[in-house]
């Protein structure tokens, strides 16, 4: 077994949609970035890709491809969970927070644990979608950003 960890953070700015696990959520702004700068995906695509001891995000998608300019970050996780199994491994299980003070994403928690068990063809069981604000402090806190850490655990098949 073999644990990986990722994190992600991005800028919000007014006029872009924000997208959170794969799911539009309303909000006054999205997150800058490339690709739909998914913050939450980014933060699991890494800690997925580190625990299989396959690099990074921006290694396998850099920002400085043109193809990837607003890419769905669920389109990229699902290319993700491709590399872990070529690799021989399988998820054991995801769990994922995002750290931001607004808004709050509890009606869409389990729209992002489908989406992405879906996307790595797992059981939901597997995935745990969390959220916490840091009490106004921060760059997360004071909503210019927000920010994500994932934690994963493969097994190598046998």
């Amino acid at each position: 077994m073999r644990i990986g960890q990722g994190y992600d953070v991005h800028r919000l700015e007014a006029g872009r949609k924000l997208i959170l696990g794969g799911v539009a959520v309303p909000y006054e702004k999205g997150l800058l970035g490339h690709s739909d700068a998914d913050v939450l995906l980014h933060a699991l695509m890494d800690a997925l890709l580190g625990a299989a001891g396959l690099g990074d995000i921006g290694s396998h998608f850099p920002d400085t491809d043109p193809q990837y300019a607003g890419a769905s970050s669920l389109l990229l996780l699902i290319r993700v969970g491709q590399k872990l199994r070529d690799a021989g491994y399988v998820l054991v299980n995801a769990d994922v927070t995002l750290l931001a003070q607004a808004p709050k994403i509890v009606p869409y928690r389990q729209a992002m644990a489908e989406n992405i068990a879906v996307a790595l063809g797992v059981e939901l069981d597997q995935i745990n979608v969390k959220a916490t604000t840091e009490e106004g402090l921060g760059f997360t806190g004071d909503g210019s950003g927000m920010a994500a850490h994932a934690i994963v655990l493969v097994e190598k098949k046998k």
